[in-house]
């Protein structure tokens, strides 16, 4: 298994497979070769425009570089740009959240280009991803807003919301973002009260997952209804139900965290393994 590596731009890059993640706004360029699609090569993005771009690291023998084209920039012959999100199952799993971490990065150049306390033009700090003020020398390191996701059953059902910021109709675990000062159990605990008025019990960690949309690092929990009854935020929500494990709605597909604790509750209840038909 082949980790990605931060390191340096190789001394010879005639010696390394060079890939690129361009981006254009939030869709990625994507190579066309028959049914199959590929990150574009240096010579497939040598005529575009990449005022911020940055050199990621390695997968193995691949060496990786970011850039961003201007809003309106047009995709090459036999490319297209795809969605970020759509982006997974059309390239491996480490690709797409390579893309992920790509992403982020260049939303962090982009954006911290200047100190926040004295505006004067940030410089790159050797050795780290970071960013230092020559004039203050406040160090700022790429932004990571960590949200706790939470898949909340009571008996054999499980509960399950439609916010009313999603795009689609679809229900999915209950989110939300961490506050200064509170552990990540407790913001659980708050988030819930606050969206459906219930209070949980027996809160377990379940995993974690970086989320690039656009910047979060999603912390997953299982935990168990305790006390109340449902009444929702309209603010957040528009309706919120329990479900039982074969009467689920339309659900997220599995590139989330949300999708992986929808089907750890359908696998507890009937030992199957959701598809995304």
């Amino acid at each position: 298994m082949h980790f990605f590596v931060r390191d340096t731009p190789p001394l010879d890059a005639s010696t390394r497979r060079i890939e690129w993640f361009v981006f254009r706004n939030r869709d990625v360029l994507l190579m066309r070769v028959g049914d199959a699609v590929r990150l574009p090569g240096p010579a497939e993005v040598q005529h575009l425009s990449l005022p911020n771009q940055r050199y990621l690291g390695s997968l193995g023998d691949t060496s990786f570089s970011a850039g961003e084209v201007e809003h309106e920039a047009e995709a090459p012959p036999q490319a297209e740009w795809v969605n970020l999100r759509k982006v997974y199952g059309l390239l491996p799993d480490a690709l797409f959240h390579l893309a992920g971490y790509a992403i982020q990065v260049l939303d962090w150049d982009r954006n911290f280009r200047f100190c926040g306390h004295c505006a004067t033009p940030t410089t790159e700090q050797p050795g780290e991803l970071a960013k230092r003020c020559p004039n203050c020398g406040l160090v700022n390191y790429p932004r990571i807003s960590p949200a706790v996701i939470v898949a909340i059953t009571r008996g054999h059902e499980l509960l399950l919301g439609r916010a009313n910021r999603f795009p689609a109709y679809f229900f999915s675990v209950l989110a939300g973002f961490v506050e200064p000062g509170e552990s990540l159990e407790e913001c659980v605990q708050r988030e819930v009260h606050e969206e459906v008025g219930l209070k949980l019990k027996n809160i377990r960690y379940f995993g974690s997952q970086p989320w690039p949309f656009p910047h979060s690092l999603m912390v997953g929990f299982t935990a168990e209804h305790a006390s109340g009854e449902i009444e929702i935020d309209p603010n957040e929500l528009a309706e919120a139900r329990w479900f039982r494990a074969d009467e689920l709605p339309p659900i997220p597909p599995k590139l989330s965290i949300a999708r992986q604790l929808i089907d750890w509750f359908v696998a507890r209840e009937t030992g199957k393994v959701l598809s995304d038909d």
